[in-house]
Parts: C-alpha cells; structure tokens; sequence
C-alpha cells in the first residue's frame, strides 16, 4: 500500500466561544471567542501533515479565499487541491463550548455544499493508498454524488477508503439507512460513540461493532473518556483507554485521532500500534482551542 493519503472534505473557519457561564437569554454574557482553521476535513489533512504524512486534500472554498487557504495548507505540510467558488463563501462553524468541555455547532457549510465532480478527478488518485472522506460530504447532494464517484474509482483500484460519519444530527437529518447504504464496504469506519448508536441502533459499543461490521471491513469507535475499540463483524478484537488529560476543547478531536489511526497505519504500524497514537493524538488535540495542532 502506497503511504499518501488523500482527504476528502470540508474546509471551514471556526467562530469558538467559550461562555464564562450559561448563557442569559435577551442579555449579556462574558466570553472569549477565538477563529481558527476548521472543519473535518481540513482538520485531518493538517493533523496528518503535523504527523509527517504525505497528505493530498481536495476541497471547495470561496474564490477569495483560494490563494489564502492554499499557502495556509502548505505551510502545514499538505498537499491542497482547492476549489475555488464565486458564489458562495468559504464555511463558517460557529461552537459554543460548555464549561466541561462540550459543544454545540452552528454550521453554515458555504462553498463546500458545490464540491462538484469536476474537483474531484480520477487522477487525484494516482499513488495513492488510503481515501478518507469526511461523514459532511455525504450530507448534500452535489459534493454526495462527486465523493461517490471517486471512492467507486478508488474501489476499482483497490485504494483503502475510510469514512468518518462526522456528525449525530447530520446523520439523523439524512437517515441512517441512506447513510450506510452510500457508505457500505469501506475499509474503515471511524465512528464516535454517539454516531455509531445512531447508525446500528444497538446497545453497548461491542454490539454496535458487530453491527457495523456487517457494513464496514473494519470499525474503529472513538469513545472520549472510555479510549477506543476497534473489531468487526466477529467483535471486539482490541480496545485502549484514554489518557488523562485537561479537557480545554474537545474540537477537532476526533479528527485528530482518525488522523493518528491513518498516520501510523501507513507508515506501517500494526493496528495496536496505530490506536495507542490515534488515542495520543486525541488527547493532545483537547488541551488547546480549536481543531487543528497549534
């Protein structure tokens, strides 16, 4: 298997308050707000490229953003094919963080709802070994039907594909039986526990690793506090806790840990080996603001 990677997903600018309390309806509240790079996609390409990957990432901006966010990928060790848009902005995410470190989103997906199939050409797969697509892609119909039709050429290549579902609500708008029916034979599946519950409808993380293991050759399941799992359709073959940590900001964690996970598989580390890195990369990503490595 080749070691580059391409990513496929959304690029967004993180809008991240932090409240000094609960919020007081129809009045004021202290709060730092800070912007940062975001979205999944961009989150994995940068956390790979920060784990001396070789990292290709395909994604639809704003026009007046394009040149920007080009060097900015650069500077960070990725490799960015960029789309640029005339009609709509670059995404905005907007993330509220609860004192104990949770969040809630605001999202406006801008350019990333036109990513089309003329930005995702069969040669963005040349030389490559492992597809990841971000669960958003999945969510609107153009960029669905572009990602359909490259991960249907990187099958016929035998690349690696790996999905991350990406977001619980997204998942419910859609429907879960759609979800998994664009989905299904991946080679990966990188689901937090919330998301995973969603899509198998089962109780308890080991059940909902053999449900997603009928659909996925493998699933790795992102359980915050608990570590992770990692199994199939015949069960858990593996699990890891979580490191102590202070939580500041869980953002971008997820995509740290897939990030990790693929990083360390590439470059040859048995699945073990990958999950005790994925689970560090993790941890880092929640001890500063924003989902991307500082």
């Amino acid at each position: 298997m080749s070691a580059k990677v391409l990513v496929v997903g959304d690029v967004m600018t993180d809008i991240i308050v932090v409240p000094e309390g609960p919020l007081v309806k129809g009045s004021d509240r202290r709060a730092t707000v800070r912007h940062r790079p975001g979205g999944s996609g961009a989150n994995q390409a940068v956390w790979l490229g920060a784990m001396g990957a070789d990292v290709v990432f395909a994604a639809r901006v704003g026009a007046d953003d394009l040149a920007r966010l080009e060097d900015y990928f650069r500077g960070r060790g990725v490799t960015p094919v960029l789309a640029g848009d005339a009609d709509l902005p670059s995404g905005v995410l907007v993330t509220m963080v609860d004192p104990d470190g949770e969040r809630s989103f605001l999202t406006d997906r801008g350019a990333n709802l036109n990513l089309s199939s003329d930005d995702l050409p069969a040669t963005l797969l040349d030389g490559i070994g492992m597809v990841m697509v971000s669960g958003y892609s999945f969510f609107a119909e153009r960029p669905r039907l572009a990602v359909q039709g490259l991960l249907a050429e990187a099958k016929a290549r035998g690349i690696a594909v790996a999905i991350d579902p990406a977001s619980e609500g997204f998942l419910a708008e859609v429907g879960v039986e759609r979800f998994i029916e664009w989905t299904r034979g991946a080679d990966w599946l990188f689901a937090n526990e919330d998301e995973a519950a969603a899509l198998c409808g089962a109780r308890g993380f080991e059940a909902c690793v053999v449900a997603l293991g009928a659909h996925y050759q493998r699933v790795v399941l992102k359980r915050g506090r608990h570590g992770a799992a990692l199994g199939g359709r015949n069960g858990v073959e593996l699990t890891l806790p979580a490191r102590v940590v202070e939580m500041v900001d869980s953002t971008g964690a997820g995509d740290a840990f897939a990030a990790g996970f693929v990083a360390a598989l590439l470059a040859g580390d048995d699945t073990g080996r990958a999950m005790g890195k994925a689970i560090a990369a993790g941890a880092k990503a929640v001890q500063s603001i924003g989902g991307q490595p500082s």
